[in-house]
C-alpha cells in the first residue's frame, strides 16, 4: 500500500510563508496566508480560508495542531491556536486570540467570536454562539443553537464579562447564558433556559429565567435500569481516549 502524502490541490492558493507538516491535505479553492502553521495529518477541504488577516492578532499566527479536519467553507482567523484533532463542521467562523486544547469538536454554522479559552474533548454541536472572553473547561457539551453573551450592558465599548462554564457541564439546546455567568461543574443546563445567575456543581436548572430545579443525581436514565443519568461519564464514553474513560471508571464506577 502506498504511505498517504502531502496533496494540495492546484485550485488552492496557499502562501509560500505558511508553514505545513507531513501528510497534510488542502483541497480547492482554499486560502492559506502567510501566518499559518499546519501540523502533520491535516485535512482542509474546499473553499476554507486559515489566517484571515487582522490587527487583533497582534501579529500571531493561526496554529491548528495535527490530525485536524476542517471542513468546507470555513472561516478561521490567524492569532489563535489549536490543539491535536480539532474537528469542525461546515461553515464555521473563528476568530483571533482563542486557545483550545486537545479534539475540540466545532459544529456547523458556529460562531466562535475570539478571545476565548476552552479546555480538552470540547464538544460543540450546530449553531453555537460563543461570545468573548468565555473560558470553557474540559469535556463540556454545548448544544445546538445556544448562545454565550457577554456584554452586560449592549452596546458598549470595551466592557466585557464573559461565561465561564465549568468541566464536564452540559449545556441543552437553545439556551442563553448572561454576561459573568459561571456554570458549576458537572452541572446541566436544561433546553431553552436563560441563565441570569451561577449555576452550582451538579444541579440542574430551567426556565426562563434559570433556576434550580434539582440535583443531577436525581435524574434517572430512560432505559428502564432506574440508573442515574448523571454524571454522564459514567454511562457514555464515545469518542474519549482510553485512558480518560479508565480514570472515569475509577472515579464514578460502570
Amino acid at each position: 500500500m502506498n504511505e498517504p502524502r502531502t496533496y494540495i490541490s492546484p485550485l488552492v492558493k496557499v502562501s509560500a510563508k505558511a508553514k505545513m507538516g507531513a501528510r497534510v491535505r488542502i483541497d480547492d479553492f482554499t486560502i492559506i496566508h502567510d501566518n499559518v502553521v499546519l501540523g502533520d495529518d491535516v485535512t482542509v477541504e474546499s473553499h476554507c480560508i486559515l489566517g484571515h488577516p487582522t490587527p487583533l492578532a497582534n501579529g500571531q499566527p493561526l496554529v491548528i495542531g495535527s490530525g485536524a479536519m476542517i471542513r468546507s467553507h470555513s472561516v478561521f482567523y490567524e492569532g489563535s491556536t489549536f490543539g491535536a484533532e480539532l474537528i469542525t463542521g461546515h461553515r464555521v467562523t473563528v476568530r483571533e486570540k482563542i486557545t483550545a486544547g486537545k479534539n475540540l469538536q466545532i459544529g456547523t454554522l458556529c460562531d466562535f467570536q475570539g478571545h476565548t479559552e476552552f479546555g480538552d474533548y470540547v464538544r460543540t454541536h450546530s449553531n453555537v454562539h460563543i461570545g468573548q472572553k468565555s473560558k470553557i473547561g474540559n469535556c463540556v457539551w454545548i448544544f445546538p443553537y445556544s448562545v454565550l453573551t457577554n456584554d452586560p450592558h449592549p452596546p458598549s465599548d470595551g466592557f466585557l464579562n464573559g461565561v465561564v462554564v465549568e468541566d464536564y457541564a452540559v449545556i441543552a439546546t437553545m439556551t442563553c447564558i448572561l454576561p459573568g455567568v459561571r456554570v458549576g461543574k458537572r452541572s446541566l443546563v436544561g433546553a431553552h433556559t436563560l441563565v441570569s445567575k451561577d449555576v452550582e456543581p451538579d444541579s440542574v436548572v430551567a426556565g426562563v429565567p434559570g433556576k434550580k430545579v434539582c440535583m443531577t443525581a436525581d435524574i434517572k436514565l430512560r432505559d428502564g435500569s432506574d440508573r442515574p443519568a448523571y454524571p454522564w461519564m459514567r454511562h457514555f464514553h464515545r469518542g474519549y481516549p482510553e485512558d480518560i474513560v479508565a480514570a472515569w471508571k475509577l472515579e464514578y464506577g460502570d
